[in-house]
């Protein structure tokens, strides 16, 4: 079976919002400009105010959009 690869959009927002749960700034956003840099930093606020939230570890997995979808 092959597998389909998601989307670079859905890999920027996974990748800014696990960056966004873990506490890490949002100036090491790997895209420079673009799209990419703006769903990047989409992701990293949802993963931010997740971690506001408290939603981390085992109470945030219905959050996580990798695990969700």
């Amino acid at each position: 079976m092959k597998s389909i690869k998601r989307s670079l959009n859905d890999r920027f927002y996974n990748r800014g919002y696990r960056a966004g749960i873990g506490g890490k700034s949002k100036e090491m956003c790997p895209a420079v400009s673009g799209i990419g840099r703006d769903v990047w930093l989409s992701g990293w606020r949802d993963g931010r105010a997740a971690s506001w939230d408290g939603l981390t570890g085992v109470s945030g997995i219905h959050c996580d959009p990798q695990i969700a979808s």
